[in-house]
């Protein structure tokens, strides 16, 4: 079972809104089961990252970790078609809001 829903995905993003400097590649292994996702990737902080959420149609909501922020942050993502967009924030070197637009591709297909 757990080996049937492992994908591996690479996403490629731009950040807007914000002062920081951002990795931009981010590769991800993902297991998805009846829409309740879990995974690591290696995120825009270039450290990485676990989660574990759900997905409701275009709209994925969770919970992720290996943020500087916090040690455990929300998840929001909107994905269409490979494409995607979250919320952003960055505490250093100011308090800042903004987007995370980018592209995935799973390379299992």
């Amino acid at each position: 079972m757990i080996e049937s829903c492992l994908t591996v995905v690479l996403a490629m993003s731009v950040h807007f809104g914000l002062d920081g400097t951002y990795n931009e590649i981010h590769p991800s292994i993902r297991c998805n089961v009846n829409n309740t996702i879990a995974g690591v990737y290696y995120n825009s902080e270039s450290t990485f990252s676990t989660y574990v959420g759900h997905k409701f149609g275009v709209l994925e909501l969770g919970i992720a970790t290996g943020y500087s922020g916090s040690t455990f942050v929300p998840m929001l993502r909107l994905v269409k078609d490979g494409w995607f967009i979250t919320p952003a924030y960055e505490t250093e070197p100011a308090k800042n809001l903004g987007v995370t637009v980018g592209y995935e591709f799973d390379l299992g297909e």
